[in-house]
């Protein structure tokens, strides 16, 4: 059985975040939601997260800011940035894919998300198996 990949979910409008849960969880990830950057970047801490998805303006520490902080920590771990905000070029993110809110159906971030772990995950290995040859016995 594949393991799970678990998604660090953070927003501070809760009906988002609830819902985002919800289509995670349903789709097979793990995931752990956060209303506060500075509480989601203490469990990413913790170790064990796959993927941020993050929306952009929150109290306190925002997403692009939690971004920042996740990538210096591991630049491997992919992120999105959710926002209502279009023009993201306003703001200095290291996010891996920006989606506008209300624009993008939630099949587009469940195909982001797909991709994005596919990507950190790399090509598959080739198993390349030799053949096992009986021992020959030398007289």
């Amino acid at each position: 059985m594949k393991p799970k990949r678990t998604i660090l979910s953070v927003d501070d409008n809760e009906q988002s975040l609830s819902s985002r849960k919800i289509m995670l969880e349903t789709r097979g990830y793990r995931v752990a939601s956060y209303s506060r950057g500075e509480d989601a970047l203490e469990r990413f801490r913790q170790g064990g997260i796959d993927l941020v998805v993050t929306d952009m303006a929150m109290p306190g520490m925002d997403g692009p800011k939690l971004i920042t902080a996740i990538k210096a920590m591991a630049p491997q771990v992919p992120a999105i940035l959710i926002s209502s905000k279009v023009r993201i070029y306003d703001h200095d993110s290291q996010a891996d894919v920006f989606l506008a809110r209300g624009m993008y159906a939630p099949a587009d971030l469940l195909e982001r998300i797909r991709l994005l772990l596919v990507r950190k995950r790399g090509p598959k290995r080739l198993m390349l198996r030799t053949p096992q040859l009986p021992r020959q016995v030398v007289a």
